[in-house]
């Protein structure tokens, strides 16, 4: 759903409930309704309303009471709407606030939550037989109240399409790059995410703010050599190669992955080399073989494989939706 100044923006609305946490209703405007003069006058944006089941809200622990907002008619405006999380997730949601989230995504709206949020979702039937997160801290009730969603608490976020959930309150600055990132494309993303000055990905899940035993000696962090290995993804790294750069066992290495960023190192490196691919694509690199050798990725066939399985579409594809970056030029890698 690109949008550029000469189209009207998409329309983003933020359900304010009860309770609600203020920070994932700062995310959601944050991310969304400020201005973006990062992007440049033609870049893209988006419009955001904030709606409410009633003419008060009180805020979670009460710190503060919003009112004024519009009623619940304003989701049937929305090309997304977000409902962030609350801490009484076993408190159901009212009858009227249940009775909007269904019909947006009965409309075929985009549906998200943050955090705690997939409760709501969950209690509309959004979510049955379809994969979810939240917050790991719920993830227990959440089952209970909710077997029929395939839960997956160890992940930062979920896209299902039509239907996105964030793990937590930092993981929706995680999902709202990602939006960014889906609708727009991964250079005005990161250009996004630089003004943010916030990961514009994350790897890793939820797994690695679990409560734990520390150990007595804490495994070194793979933040140098994760850095190291982004300088050169188009040579010919390997699993060995990095392990003995760091001075350890492709065993160990991988253990280190797996804990650290809940993943394989052989999975990571193929997914920063299909970023950089995308990366190139949208600066404007036409040449396939060029794109393929400077991201490692090797071949065009293996590319148009990799970014296929990565993003749902063919290079060509994805150059018409991303290409050309309003307000950047094109940028050295």
């Amino acid at each position: 759903m690109p949008q550029g100044s000469s189209q009207a923006p998409h329309r983003v609305v933020v359900l304010v409930d009860a309770g609600t946490n203020p920070f994932e209703v700062g995310v959601a405007t944050e991310m969304f309704g400020l201005p973006r003069p990062e992007l440049g006058p033609d870049g893209p944006r988006y419009d955001v309303t904030l709606c409410a089941p009633a003419p008060e809200i009180r805020m979670n622990h009460g710190f503060f009471t919003m009112s004024g907002l519009p009623g619940l008619e304003a989701v049937d405006a929305a090309d997304t709407l977000i409902v962030p999380g609350r801490p009484d997730n076993v408190v159901p949601r009212g009858p009227d606030v249940l009775a909007a989230i269904r019909r947006t995504h009965a409309r075929g709206a985009r549906v998200i939550s943050f955090c705690t949020g997939a409760f709501a979702l969950a209690e509309a039937g959004l979510l049955d037989g379809r994969r979810a997160t939240t917050h790991w801290m719920w993830a227990e009730s959440f089952r209970e109240l909710h077997p029929a969603v395939r839960l997956e608490p160890d992940v930062l976020f979920v896209d299902e399409g039509g239907i996105l959930t964030a793990a937590g309150s930092a993981a929706a600055l995680d999902l709202g790059l990602h939006l960014w990132r889906r609708d727009h494309g991964a250079e005005v993303a990161n250009t996004v995410s630089r003004r943010l000055v916030f990961a514009a990905h994350r790897d890793g899940g939820q797994r690695q703010f679990v409560e734990r035993p520390v150990p007595e000696v804490p495994d070194e962090s793979l933040g140098p050599l994760l850095a190291w290995a982004q300088e050169h993804l188009g040579e010919p790294l390997t699993v060995t190669g990095l392990a003995a750069r760091a001075a350890v066992s492709p065993a160990t290495l991988h253990r280190r992955f797996r804990s650290q960023l809940g993943t394989t190192p052989l999975a990571w490196l193929t997914g920063e080399r299909v970023a950089l691919a995308c990366r190139l694509i949208e600066r404007g690199e036409e040449r396939l073989d060029v794109v393929a050798a400077r991201s490692g990725l090797g071949t065009a066939a293996n590319l148009r494989a990799r970014l296929r399985r990565e993003t749902g579409l063919s290079p060509s594809a994805y150059r018409k939706r991303f290409g050309g970056v309003p307000g950047e030029g094109a940028l050295p890698v």
